[in-house]
């Protein structure tokens, strides 16, 4: 029997180079399909777009017109994206050109007006500009999804334009672009979003549930300028009652509609709700808030960043209860929805509010800080504990504050039942020492800076006309100082997440 010879069975799969031949051959039909077919519009466009987008300009372009709408959740989808275009470019720079040295295509199928007047002399993979597109588009669109929308199309024309004009194949696009949306996820990894940070589940408490706004009473400070807020809520709820009035006025407006009303609404910033939250705290109605001034920590703390969450929540009759915090020294007293504090801080409060007016709000704060840092102040010193201590700063918060990752620090729970207490040590160099506490964790000690979460804090041997700033207002003290809570002593509107 004559032996049967032996067959080489891999001689019957294509072997890796055959396969890469393949998708190459793919890849370069697919590209001279793009540069000689006619796009109704895009000889004018995709060129300068595809020069706009050079060294991220379009982005910052758009990341600042994003958040130009002022709206904090377009700030963070503008941080977002910037950031994430950041990453990718680095990313792409360091590593993708460096590992893959694959020429630029031929420009001959090209028609001379698409092509750039300057050719990039990079490799050709990966795609650094749709990497940068993608990962811009993704990181907008993971903080929120309407801007993302709006982003995306520019950012797909972007990525295009690079086949368009001839600088990369189409599998060079493709593989930047995911890199970008890696990037844009990975930077999610470090900074996660607020839809993933979930406030700590509240029982809900009963509130009335207003379908078209009859009962409640909006006050609304329009020295913050928050008429269009307004005028998109009235037309939302076209039977509540609204009231504008000047600053001076508020409070004697907030009384008035307090005697008439079911829901006390405010507009303003943290001050204005701050005089609000007492007012309806002594009628024992609800307070709906509606965020209008520069900051507004407590609104966006309780998830009303707009007309639309508030709308929703008085509705739906969506409501929790929330703590107060109180400060009292002497015969003063008051409440605090954010936080109290002693030392340079409320000295920084009165140097912005002198200045704001004139200047206004943001850079009057850059101002009051550096007068009062280069200022020749000396520490506060304040009994703790039967210990006299020098301080630069005694801050307390109501309830704790959190750091997202990188991302400034804000407070999920707004029960907790706890002051969050920060204390800057006296000594040397207090710019220092501060600028240490404000990058440290929420719960650190060191020799600048401790902090400690307390139901109660009892402070003696204050100096007479010691500022005491609270939710951006300053008074004066002297003496004792006692902090404390009122344990979900008040009930707001908000919109509360679906289980």
């Amino acid at each position: 029997m004559t032996p049967t010879p032996d067959v080489d069975l891999t001689a019957l799969v294509p072997g890796r180079h055959v396969v890469r031949d393949r998708l190459l051959a793919v890849d370069c039909r697919l590209f001279e399909a793009v540069a000689t077919r006619h796009w109704p519009g895009g000889d004018p466009v995709l060129p300068r777009l595809s020069r706009g987008a050079n060294h991220g300009v379009l982005w910052f372009a758009t990341a600042a017109a994003v958040a130009a709408s002022r709206t904090p959740r377009a700030r963070r989808a503008a941080a977002r994206g910037v950031a994430s275009l950041a990453l990718a470019s680095a990313t792409i720079n360091t590593l993708g050109k460096r590992s893959v040295r694959r020429t630029r295509p031929g420009l001959d199928p090209v028609p001379l007006v698409r092509q750039l007047k300057r050719q990039p002399i990079t490799t050709s993979f990966p795609s650094g500009h749709a990497a940068s597109a993608a990962a811009f588009a993704t990181g907008v669109a993971l903080e929120s999804r309407g801007w993302g929308a709006a982003v995306a199309p520019l950012a797909a024309a972007v990525a295009l334009s690079r086949v368009y004009t001839g600088v990369h194949f189409p599998s060079d696009v493709l593989a930047g672009a995911a890199l970008g949306v890696g990037a844009a996820y990975a930077v999610r990894a470090l900074v996660p979003t607020r839809d993933q940070l979930t406030p700590p589940g509240r029982a809900r408490t009963d509130a009335p549930a207003l379908a078209e706004g009859e009962g409640l009473v909006m006050v609304a400070n329009m020295g913050s300028g928050s008429s269009e807020r307004v005028g998109a809520l009235a037309a939302a709820l076209p039977r509540a009652e609204i009231v504008e009035c000047e600053p001076s006025d508020i409070q004697e407006e907030l009384e008035k509609a307090a005697t008439r009303a079911r829901v006390l609404g405010v507009c303003g910033g943290d001050g204005t709700v701050n005089t609000a939250a007492e007012v309806a705290l002594r009628h024992r109605i609800p307070l709906a808030v509606l965020p209008g001034g520069t900051l507004n920590h407590f609104a966006h703390d309780l998830g009303v960043e707009g007309e639309r969450d508030l709308v929703h929540a008085l509705q739906e009759g969506e409501a929790v209860q929330v703590d107060v915090g109180r400060f009292a020294s002497g015969g003063k007293e008051g409440i605090f929805l954010n936080t109290c504090s002693l030392g340079i801080y409320p000295e920084l409060v009165r140097e912005r509010e002198n200045w704001s007016k004139v200047i206004g709000s943001w850079p009057a704060g850059v101002l009051g800080a550096l007068r009062v840092l280069r200022a020749d102040h000396h520490p506060l010193r304040a009994e703790l504990g039967g210990r006299t201590h020098p301080l630069w700063l005694l801050f307390a918060g109501n309830g704790t504050y959190h750091r997202m990752g990188l991302a400034p620090a804000r407070r999920f729970d707004l029960a907790d039942g706890r002051l969050d207490v920060r204390v800057v040590h006296g000594g040397r160099h207090p710019a220092v020492r501060l600028l240490a506490a404000a990058f440290a964790g929420p719960l650190t000690r060191s020799p600048a800076h401790a902090a400690v979460r307390v139901g109660r804090l009892h402070i003696e041997g204050v100096a007479p006309c010691t500022l005491l700033a609270y939710d951006g207002e300053v008074t004066e003290v002297s003496g004792e100082v006692t902090l404390r809570k009122s344990p979900e002593a008040l009930t707001v509107y908000r919109p509360l997440p679906a289980h």
